[in-house]
């Protein structure tokens, strides 16, 4: 079994409705190959797929949503935004104690997962096809 990353976001994260990629890469540092990106779906055919490959193979999939910005500003902006996240948790971890803030560091690795043990149905091709349209209706500048 391998192993699928994804993010954790309130039921009324605005990022829930955005179009999600998933991305397989070896699990391991045993195996090197590029990563295959694959997307865009709805979250939650993202999230069965993923889990129905992952379910087999010893592999990782990361499960994110697609940011469709529309500009270069747009874009530095997102890629500040995940610098600055990157040097806080990267602070935090210097500043954190090996004991005393363990369990602050890694609590969500140590919760059991919210999904079921069992990985969903992977959809059908209809099924993708028609969140294919969904997606496709919701970029920015879409005509439809």
């Amino acid at each position: 079994m391998g192993a699928l990353v994804t993010l954790d976001l309130p039921d009324d994260s605005p990022m829930l409705d955005l179009p999600w990629i998933i991305t397989f890469g070896p699990l391991g540092d045993v195996d090197e190959w590029e990563a295959v990106v694959c997307g865009p779906y709805e979250r939650p055919h993202a999230l069965a797929l993923a889990e129905a490959v992952v379910a087999q193979e010893q592999l990782m999939a990361v499960v994110e949503p697609l940011v469709p910005a529309v500009s270069v500003e747009q874009i530095r902006s997102e890629i500040a935004a995940a610098q600055v996240a990157a040097a806080d948790d990267a602070a935090r971890t210097d500043q954190a104690d090996l004991y005393g803030d363990f369990e602050d560091l890694v609590a969500e690795e140590l919760t059991e997962p919210d999904h079921p043990a069992e990985p969903l149905p992977a959809p059908s091709e209809a099924e993708l096809r028609a969140g294919f349209r969904r997606v496709a209706a919701r970029l920015p500048g879409a005509t439809g």
